[in-house]
């Protein structure tokens, strides 16, 4: 998970409280999946709790007090490290998707009703994102351009799988035939 991450990266820049960093995540990172406070406040503490981050004071206002942080040497480190090591490329062998097809199949449902609702959800979901990308800044039409190519690359799966749903269960049946 990256929020740790999206977090030092802002605290980098300079310090922030916790509500601060919770707007910046969600206008840069995740527009349409805003962080709860809750997640904000407890990756800090995870976070201080390394040394990756530091208290830097204590703002008194209205309501609660605003503790402000600030990444440390550690912290920055750790950044480093994550920016410049490439990721596991996925997706790995192991798909929620592919995963509802052989219970689909196992439990003897029909799989076209599996496959049709999900490419219905898909494209609902590539109308939404490409409505998004038309008006947004760069930033999100490209974080939206990420998402629709993902979903893209589901939608060709599933026709594949609908296409070779036969043959899939008469592997999964001799499967289930030799245990």
């Amino acid at each position: 998970m990256s929020v740790p991450y999206a977090l030092l990266g802002l605290l980098e820049r300079e310090p922030h409280h916790g509500y601060d960093l919770k707007r910046l995540h969600d206008a840069y990172f995740a527009p349409d999946k805003p962080l709860a406070y809750g997640q904000v406040y407890s990756t800090l503490a995870r976070m201080e709790g390394r040394g990756q981050v530091r208290l830097e004071g204590v703002q008194r206002v209205e309501g609660p007090d605003r503790r402000s942080f600030a990444i440390t040497d550690d912290g920055r480190i750790e950044l480093e490290r994550w920016l410049t090591e490439p990721l596991d490329p996925e997706p790995h062998l192991q798909a929620a998707l592919f995963t509802k097809v052989v219970l689909a199949i196992l439990s003897g449902r029909p799989v076209e009703q599996l496959v049709d609702s999900e490419r219905h959800a898909h494209l609902e979901r590539m109308r939404e994102l490409t409505a998004i990308r038309r008006t947004a800044p760069l930033q999100i039409a490209l974080l939206s351009d990420y998402c629709l190519f993902h979903l893209e690359a589901d939608l060709r799966w599933l026709e594949v799988t609908a296409a070779r749903v036969g043959e899939l269960k008469a592997q999964l049946m001799t499967v289930k035939e030799t245990r």
